[in-house]
């Protein structure tokens, strides 16, 4: 007898994926005209997904950044929130679309599950979504690879280049979270037995190809930045580039089709654009530029999300994506959770569902940070969204709307997950009038360019996270040095930490004070176009947890899905 997957009678809660499943997709043709996207344009893979080849951006439509405060086990929703907001968009006459990026299997397998919304806000298909897709990360994973595979058949066959093989930075990379990987030793087989190398592997959405992809405005702009990808050091300590190994073709042959944007829908039909995934924790943490440009080319309204809190995220999103692209939010959504702040508050993840105000005031600092940073720091209009739980009170919903009255912010309950576009529609109608109210929409930045990598650095951990203090180990200050010898002094600044704090500690929650953030190594992105300052302890190969999520999944005879929400 054959295993089918099947909802239980009387069952009370549907899992994500079976409610995906119960919803019978449009045709994506029948998508793409709810944007007027020319058949030209559509290229089909099969009937629920496509790619869109375009380049005529008008960019008409109004950006809408959906960010969150600080993560937290108890989950915020902010995808959920991003997909729902597009859908009550709709629900209120506005030709709306959302631009999100794909999930990446390290999480989809590891212990965050899978990335396409949840309840009645999702994109679909979702598992496919989730999965494979239109095989763009594979594409990156390839790319970045076969760099590497240039890299060690040069220094194999004769090293014309003089590249020092113990001064290699190019790294490997795979979409799964393998601690195992980190470190490693490669050409343990080169001629004599001596010319074996210490190497390493990133998870995908690290890989500077996947950076690169997400800021490239065209095929041109893509080979130009993948030919200023550094991978190595001479002898003489000279900078080698991917475009002295004449990699930077096959590459971008690699990605070419990865490069066009895909095209797929919400449950209630909404266009929606899904394309790259760099993480905001070690990456910049958005969709591609491509696509959002597009989105806008067809879209009176566009939302889009940056990964991670406002701190994180946002602050990327603004200074990375905005600045290099010059896209600019007519107003962003910060999400929040009844839940979420009682954590902040110092509740357990246990006691969540016991009432108590009390924490959720306290848990209120930390949303009222993110709102100083969005606001004052950046100069955004900017609401509150309220994701709800049937578990909130009356009294702890209370005293978020109070926190974020101190403020002058609007502080919207939303029910989407539970309601879909319907439980949005409240808060479609704030963000649609921030949107039309706000008619020239500019980013006020933290820090200029022209200033040096240190005070950039210094400024986001400051202003931005709130430290007290920023320590560069020697490393890092001879990392700033270097770059600035190779003349990338006046590059935006990443700064891969923790997203569970303001800090560099994921155990101190809420809004800490008084704490120094460790800058342990400053590498160079010549070719996505920024320096990343890593703190803490940050991996750029997440491991997976004890229980990984992928031991609660299963697949039935009939190819249904278990366990992929």
């Amino acid at each position: 007898m054959s295993e089918k997957l099947t909802i239980s009678e009387g069952q009370k809660r549907l899992t994500d994926i079976e409610i995906a499943s119960g919803v019978k997709p449009l045709p994506i043709t029948e998508v793409a005209k709810k944007l007027n996207i020319p058949a030209s344009a559509l290229e089909p893979y099969g009937k629920t997904k496509a790619k869109i080849d375009f380049s005529d951006f008008k960019q008409n439509g109004k950006l809408i950044l959906v960010t969150a405060i600080t993560p937290t086990p108890a989950g915020e929703g902010k995808t959920t929130v991003s997909i729902g907001l597009t859908d009550a968009l709709c629900h209120i006459g506005k030709k709306a679309c959302v631009a999100l990026r794909e999930p990446s299997l390290g999480p989809v397998f590891g212990i965050k599950g899978g990335a396409a919304g949840g309840g009645y806000a999702q994109v679909i298909p979702m598992a496919e979504i989730n999965l494979h897709f239109t095989g763009d990360i594979h594409a990156i994973t390839a790319a970045n690879n076969l760099l590497s595979a240039l890299i060690d058949n040069h220094i194999f066959q004769g090293n014309a280049l003089k590249i020092d093989p113990k001064d290699v930075v190019w790294k490997r990379c795979i979409d799964l979270n393998d601690r195992a990987l980190r470190s490693v030793t490669v050409m343990l087989g080169g001629a004599g037995g001596d010319t074996f190398r210490e190497d390493g592997f990133y998870i995908t959405a690290a890989s500077e190809v996947m950076a690169i992809l997400c800021l490239a405005e065209n095929i041109a702009d893509l080979k130009k930045r993948l030919g200023n990808l550094l991978i190595a050091y001479n002898y003489a300590g000279e900078p080698v580039y991917a475009r002295d190994l004449k990699a930077e073709n096959a590459m971008a042959i690699l990605l070419k089709e990865a490069a066009k944007p895909n095209l797929v829908q919400t449950l209630e039909g909404t266009p929606a654009f899904v394309h790259g995934g760099p993480f905001a924790n070690i990456a910049h943490g958005c969709n591609s530029v491509l696509a959002t440009k597009t989105a806008l080319t067809f879209a009176d309204y566009v939302v889009t999300e940056a990964g991670f809190g406002a701190d994180l995220g946002a602050e990327k999103f603004l200074h990375v994506k905005c600045r290099e692209s010059g896209l600019a939010p007519s107003c962003a959504v910060i999400v929040a959770t009844v839940r979420a702040l009682k954590m902040h508050g110092g509740v357990a993840k246990t006691d969540l569902g016991a009432p108590n105000s009390e924490a959720v005031a306290k848990g209120c600092a930390n949303l009222a940070k993110h709102i100083e940073n969005i606001t004052i720091n950046f100069g955004l209009p900017a609401v509150v969204a309220v994701n709800k739980f049937a578990s909130d009170t009356a009294e702890e919903l209370e005293e978020v709307y109070k926190a974020c009255g101190a403020l002058n912010i609007k502080a919207i309950p939303t029910e989407v997950h539970a309601k879909g576009g319907k439980g949005g529609e409240e808060l479609a109608k704030e963000v649609a009038e921030l949107c039309d109210n706000n008619k020239n929409p500019a980013i006020k930045f933290l820090y200029s360019l022209n200033e040096g990598l240190r005070d950039k650095i210094i400024k986001i951990c400051t202003k931005n996270y709130g430290a007290a203090e920023v320590d560069f180990s020697p490393k890092a200050e001879a990392n700033i040095d270097e770059i600035c010898r190779l003349g990338y002094c006046k590059l935006p600044v990443v700064i891969a930490k923790t997203q569970y704090s303001f800090s560099e500690d994921p155990t101190l929650v809420g809004r800490p004070t008084n704490f120094t953030i460790h800058i342990r190594e400053v590498q160079l992105r010549a070719g996505s176009g920024f320096a990343v300052a890593i703190a803490g302890d940050i991996m750029l190969m997440p491991g997976l947890p004890k229980t990984p999520a992928a031991e609660n999944m299963k697949i039935f005879d009939d190819g249904s899905i278990l366990g992929l929400s």
